[in-house]
């Protein structure tokens, strides 16, 4: 059977912006023969993310991500169904997702690496378990629940950078249901502005590509920042760190704005930044989602259970087509997308 995939074509250097042409779609024969403790699934949906960044390097600077490896097939979060299965934890026509789908039309894959997902958690939108029922969405509500620190009552105030993005855009409204008094998203455009403030319940947003942020920033914290769920990192968290109060909370979730750049992670702080964070006794700890297995389960039936009541709203930005997963990861790269950047391969999930 001939199948489609995506290899990485080039990379982008340390330094360089991740551009479609990094990647490049091949055919391959895919076996006749599904081994003892293997199966045949089809690929509904692939996600592509920010921390594949690194992974485009030939050193990710990280212990727990390889690079991918040139003309090789890509891999991430995959959605699909099983066409074959001689593997004892699965039949024919389960859905199953893995950290570690590669990006082709079909697959023979090694059952354990697959954990089954059942559609009704997510209404039937079996993509959700690639964002607010999957990964970014245990991220955010980990990340909270243990670096935030939020105290239901203590009129606290949480900003959000990144806040139109797969994490951010969660965070903000699993703030709210924490106990946050007040949200506040930074984001960078006025669509996403609105779409925080109309749809998510953020209290307000602020276009970091329009007027002065810090300016901003003060007027709508007054009370200040005392939890900061940080996406991106640079000069947008430099200000909102100088705004920070005294015993407040960073929530590290990502650093985009320096993933073009050879620099450790998490990145250092500017010395006058980092002289307030010590001062004011700020937590700035790296936060990996990873290290909380033991929380996934029923985090994600919380997530089910608030987006199932309606108290929490998914958004994701979805193109068709294994041939534009380079483009699709260049544009989440750059903001192109609102909530989730998800990639449907196949709609048809009969058999």
């Amino acid at each position: 059977m001939i199948v489609q995939r995506v290899v990485l074509n080039s990379r982008p250097g340390k330094n360089g912006h991740p551009v479609a042409e990094n990647f490049r779609v091949e055919e391959v024969n895919l076996p006749d023969c599904v081994n003892e403790g293997q199966v045949q699934v089809r690929t509904l949906y692939l996600s592509v993310d920010p921390y594949m960044r690194c992974r485009m390097n030939e050193d990710t600077g990280s212990d727990y991500i390889t690079p991918w490896q040139l003309s090789q097939v890509v891999d991430g979060g995959g959605v699909g169904i099983i066409e074959e299965s001689k593997h004892t934890n699965f039949m024919k026509g389960d859905f199953v997702t893995s950290f570690y789908w590669p990006w082709q039309t079909k697959v023979i894959l090694d059952g354990n690496i697959l954990e089954k997902v059942d559609p009704q958690l997510v209404n039937g939108h079996l993509s959700y378990f690639l964002g607010a029922i999957g990964m970014p969405g245990l991220t955010s509500l980990i990340g909270v629940q243990e670096k935030g620190h939020i105290t239901a009552g203590s009129n606290q105030t949480m900003v959000v950078s990144g806040a139109a993005g797969a994490c951010g855009s969660l965070a903000g409204q699993i703030g709210h249901l924490l106990g946050c008094s007040r949200v506040v998203g930074i984001c960078g455009t006025p669509e996403k502005c609105l779409f925080l403030t109309s749809e998510l319940g953020f209290d307000a947003a602020i276009n970091y590509k329009e007027g002065n942020v810090a300016e901003q920033l003060h007027k709508l914290c007054p009370a200040g920042v005392d939890v900061y769920f940080d996406n991106v990192g640079g000069d947008i968290s430099d200000t909102v760190i100088s705004q920070m109060n005294q015993n407040s909370h960073i929530i590290l979730c990502g650093q985009i704005s320096q993933y073009n750049k050879d620099v450790p992670y998490p990145p250092p702080l500017p010395p006058a930044i980092e002289a307030i964070q010590k001062e004011r006794n700020i937590t700035r700890e790296r936060f990996l989602v990873l290290n909380h297995k033991d929380k996934f389960e029923p985090g994600i039936l919380q997530l089910s259970q608030w987006f199932k009541e309606g108290k929490l709203k998914i958004k994701e930005t979805m193109i068709n087509g294994l041939e534009n997963m380079g483009a699709a990861f260049q544009s989440m790269m750059t903001g192109g997308n609102t909530g989730k950047q998800t990639v449907c391969i196949s709609g048809d999930t009969s058999l």
